[in-house]
């Protein structure tokens, strides 16, 4: 007989100060946690007690940056564009989008080696596999392709943990030929002197085949930031055309709020993204066909460890991720000895390095068996 899912809702931008997950003491807890570990340690094997975990994997976290959105549909708007310099616009808006609230001091689970997360909404369909994390996004109606491979190295600082994303993440817009190309800006945890989570860094977008990049500043809540008057949360950024170096637009707001674009040739302004329209009030997958749910898929693999968490049942919550994990560290102690690889069903992973590579291996992604309802309630196919 199949388990049951647990699917959670994802973080909204409303959820994020009165989160039903954080607990008043879950800074102490942290910091309690943290006293024997020295500053630069990685933290990437490190087991949280499952207090502070919220009820998902990461790989329903990445995947929920592509099909979780409460407006319009942002990517599939990448390819509805004229102009090349439009549609760079609309890639910008798109990346800042997935762009989410953190809760501060509660992690997601570590994938598992194997665990699946496939959802659709409306026209696009996301899958998203382990070992690194790779995901693949299709968007029918406008034969958009999107691909992450991303994996992250989490490191403590002493007064704040800052993890470092890698990888790549690719945007394809088939019928123009053209290939958007961005980083990843990385997500510092702060505790000291007021605790607060943020997205920080430069990311570049850029297409070789119209000659246009956007370069955006996620900037640092730091002394130093707020100091020259720049708020939590701000972008500042530029477009630009790679050849010349002739600046288009400037870029600037805050990504929890609203994004503007500033025509350096017209002076016109305009708002190209407003938070508060696209992710809130957002809504977790429902069930479509229970039947063709895989084994594998992360909501049934954590459902037991999901359903303790939302009930504060700790102990029952503890002792199945304890067996999950376990099973999982016997399957990897298995392999070594027999020497078998890994070989991903949907993905060719290759690592060069400590650098990775995943590319998938179908053109497309099906419709899943878990999609996105309409508030009416009402199937989207």
């Amino acid at each position: 007989m199949r388990r049951h899912l647990v699917l959670a809702k994802p973080i909204s931008l409303e959820d994020e100060k009165d989160s039903e997950y954080t607990a008043s003491n879950v800074i102490r807890r942290i910091l309690s946690l943290m006293k024997n570990i020295s500053p630069g340690s990685d933290l990437t094997h490190f087991q949280l007690p499952t207090q502070l975990n919220l009820p998902r994997s990461q790989l329903q976290c990445y995947g929920e940056m592509v099909y979780s959105f409460s407006g319009q549909d942002l990517l599939g708007e990448c390819n509805r564009r004229d102009l090349p310099i439009e549609r760079l616009k609309s890639v910008v808006t798109w990346n800042i989008s997935t762009l989410r609230p953190v809760v501060l001091g509660m992690s997601p689970y570590n994938p598992v080696l194997g665990e699946t997360h496939h959802v659709s909404n409306g026209h696009i369909n996301v899958s998203h596999h382990p070992p690194v994390s790779a995901l693949h996004a299709t968007h029918e109606k406008e034969n958009i392709d999107v691909t992450l491979c991303q994996y992250y190295t989490p490191k403590f600082r002493g007064g704040y943990v800052e993890v470092d994303v890698k990888g790549k993440r690719i945007l394809k817009l088939m019928n123009r030929e053209e290939t958007y190309e961005m980083d990843q800006p990385r997500l510092i945890m702060r505790f000291l002197p007021v605790p607060v989570a943020h997205w920080a860094g430069k990311v570049k977008i850029k297409c070789l085949a119209t000659g246009l990049e956007a370069e955006l500043h996620l900037l640092s809540d730091s002394f130093f930031e707020k100091f020259k008057g720049n708020k939590n949360r701000s972008i500042k950024g530029k477009i630009t055309e790679s050849s010349s170096g002739n600046h288009l637009y400037d870029i600037f707001g805050h990504w929890d709020r609203t994004i503007m674009a500033k025509n350096l040739k017209t002076g016109e302004v305009e708002i190209i993204y407003n938070a508060k329209e696209n992710i809130s009030g957002l809504k977790p997958p429902v069930v479509k066909n229970l039947q063709k749910v895989m084994e594998t898929e992360s909501a049934m693999v954590w459902s037991e460890v999901s359903e303790g968490i939302l009930k504060k049942d700790w102990e029952t919550a503890g002792e199945a991720k304890r067996v999950i994990e376990e099973k999982q560290r016997d399957s990897l102690k298995q392999r070594g000895a027999s020497g078998e690889s890994w070989v991903p069903k949907h993905f060719s992973v290759v690592k060069d390095g400590k650098d990775w590579d995943c590319s998938p291996r179908q053109p497309t992604v099906p419709p899943a068996p878990l999609v996105i309802a309409e508030a009416q309630g009402e199937i989207i196919n």
